[in-house]
């Protein structure tokens, strides 16, 4: 009987987990060789004082992306955490006093949207029709594609169904064809933001987000986003994959045109396929030999990347009535922050900010009577990092919260985290500590993105949010479960 083929993942985020699974469930024998002490990437978490804090991502969106990564296993969602549907899914304030909640129904919806714009309800309508065709299209076939080349998109089928995208119109210019109300168009184009462009920039197909948005929900796994994690690291187990913390590649191995070892603090790990989950440029960069990179460091440079972030973990030994589940500050003019991202890349003078308080759903994340809040500030990556800067933001923060509560929050903090661009770096290689990766633009979209296939390491794939589909929770599954496909169909011609 012949051994199994030995494959190395990279990274124990969403995307190395992924792949990981898939490749075990094909009988390969999988070991994940993970930097940190858990499992997660970006994802991971911590506890401090009694309260537990999610370090990344906070939005539970398109549900249906993650029923079927485990019902690819025979499994449900059910099986390994529980989730709550949130209502209000969070709430925006516009400043002057103006709050905006958007509820879980989608007749509320409708009823909100009226009272903003009269005679809106009809475009809201044929907006979230044009939404669902783009999501059934983008997230059924689109993102499903490995995207080593164009000749993969130019099915008839396909085509046809890429007219149905606007790839070719923006976010910005869509928007404005259904709604005239400035509110309504920032509560529409804010997810842009996290996807990593603008609505001048981004491509129409992005709507898709706001049908999940609106009409799947947003929802919360209690005990955290961590909770998905535990979940597919259980899935993982049972498929007897390996995982090993405190572990990171400093090299990858080459003979011939194919990676046969990597190093792994000190050690010389033999393998017979890799799947680099852990950040693009740095394994492609840093680990693998010069003549075996495709991409230089110009390509790199040019590459426009979603924000990094700045980002408090604050504990508070109150109540705060105010804050919703997800809350956003929208009270600053847009356009500057945006500006200090992309056209400008600085610290933004008057930044928007996001705050999660997932103790508005959870007891289980902090001590009765208090709230834990992770605020979030998108900035420019490559950026200086300091204390100083990390303090001034600090002290914007508070005053815009006190404000938008009415309440003085200073004294009243009793646990404080900050994060920022010189942690991504240094906990996940992160790319001028870029928090999302690549920021979704059409020119930076599909087979235009940098590959799953390694084109010169016969045996290496990469997976994750510098790769397609992009970035994001549900996208980095797919992308983990796409690098798996594409070595398993290699491993298959090779042994023709």
């Amino acid at each position: 009987m012949s051994r199994a083929q030995k494959v190395l993942v990279i990274g124990a985020g969403f995307s190395g987990l992924s792949s990981a699974t898939y490749l075990a469930r094909e009988g390969y024998d999988v070991t994940v060789i993970e930097k940190n002490s858990s499992p997660g990437g970006r994802a991971r978490q911590f506890t401090a004082e009694g309260f537990t804090f999610d370090m990344g991502p906070s939005w539970y969106w398109m549900p249906d992306i993650f029923e079927s990564y485990f019902s690819d296993f025979g499994k449900k969602v059910s099986d390994f955490y529980n989730l709550v549907r949130l209502d209000p899914s969070y709430q925006i304030w516009f400043g002057n006093n103006k709050k905006v909640s958007l509820p879980a129904s989608i007749h509320e919806i409708y009823d909100l949207y009226e009272s903003l714009e009269p005679g809106s309800t009809e475009n809201l309508r044929k907006f979230l029709e044009e939404s669902k065709i783009k999501y059934d299209i983008g997230i059924g076939e689109f993102v499903q594609k490995p995207s080593n080349s164009f000749i993969e998109f130019l099915k008839p089928g396909l085509l046809k169904s890429a007219l149905k995208l606007n790839l070719l119109s923006s976010f910005a210019s869509y928007t404005r064809r259904y709604f005239k109300n400035p509110s309504i168009r920032r509560m529409l184009e804010f997810p842009i933001l996290f996807l990593g462009g603008t609505a001048e920039n981004t491509p129409a197909l992005y709507s898709l987000m706001n049908y999940s948005d609106m009409v799947q929900g947003t929802w919360y796994p209690e005990g955290g986003m961590f909770r998905i994690v535990e979940a597919m690291v259980k899935l993982a187990e049972e498929h007897n994959v390996k995982i090993e913390y405190n572990n990171e590649v400093t090299n990858i191995v080459i003979s011939g045109d194919k990676a046969i070892s990597v190093t792994v603090n000190n050690e010389v790990w033999d393998t017979d396929f890799i799947i680099a989950s852990g950040d693009y440029h740095h394994i492609e960069q840093k680990l693998l030999p010069k003549e075996y990179r495709k991409y230089s460091n110009k390509y790199w440079d040019k590459r426009i990347l979603s924000p990094s972030s700045l980002i408090f973990f604050l504990g508070v030994n109150a109540r705060i009535p105010e804050l919703d589940h997800h809350t956003l500050l929208f009270d600053q003019e847009f356009k500057p922050h945006a500006d200090s991202i992309y056209s400008n890349p600085s610290w933004p003078e008057n930044p928007s900010i996001y705050i999660s308080c997932t103790s508005k759903t959870d007891s289980f994340v902090a001590p009765e009577g208090h709230e834990n809040l992770m605020v979030l500030i998108p900035v420019a990556p490559g950026l200086e990092d300091s204390d100083e800067i990390r303090e001034h933001y600090f002290d914007i923060v508070i005053r815009r919260l006190e404000s938008f509560t009415g309440q003085k929050l200073s004294h009243k903090i009793v646990f404080k985290k900050s994060y920022a661009h010189n942690d991504f770096i240094k906990d996940y290689n992160a790319y001028k500590g870029n928090a999302y990766g690549l920021a979704n633009t059409l020119m930076q979209t599909a087979f235009l993105k940098p590959s799953i296939r390694s084109k010169k390491v016969k045996n290496l794939f990469f997976a994750g949010q510098l790769t397609v589909p992009g970035p994001g929770v549900p996208p980095a599954i797919i992308s983990g479960k796409l690098a798996a496909r594409e070595l398993i169909n290699k491993d298959k011609k090779n042994q023709r």
